[in-house]
């Protein structure tokens, strides 16, 4: 197998970042998933968002094939953006995917477990918007 893309989640809480992964990886059925790394809070434990622990959580993930980063609120996608702009902060192929938190990281992470590229596991990340439960 080919490498995996990784994923990065982002969250204003560490908690909440910590469970959607959990999450996400119980619901790939047990089998190997792709990396999955959670970057929630700051430093010290507080909600926010910290481009440190972003990209710390992205070098950990990286497998060479690309990283997808999932965030929850506006100033992550804020803080993600700055990340891509500096150029140096991310891996290479890093990509912020829009889509919603939850569904879009189990979208993310089982089409990463299953080999998808980085456009697939956006692709189906980003169409997680389209689930509709009413």
């Amino acid at each position: 197998m080919s490498a995996l893309v990784g994923i990065v989640l982002v969250s204003h809480s560490a908690p909440v970042a910590a469970a959607v992964a959990e999450l996400a990886t119980g619901l790939t059925g047990g089998a190997t998933t792709a990396p999955v790394a959670a970057a929630g809070g700051t430093p010290d434990g507080g909600l926010g968002t910290s481009s440190e622990l972003i990209s710390t959580a992205a070098a950990a993930v990286d497998r060479g094939a690309g990283v997808a980063i999932l965030v929850d609120l506006g100033s992550a996608v804020l803080t993600v953006k700055a990340l891509l702009a500096e150029g140096d902060e991310l891996p290479d192929g890093t990509r912020l995917v829009d889509a919603p938190f939850l569904e879009g990281a189990v979208a993310a992470l089982v089409t990463a477990s299953a080999g998808g590229d980085l456009d697939a596991v956006e692709a189906a990340a980003s169409e997680a918007y389209a689930y509709h439960k009413v």
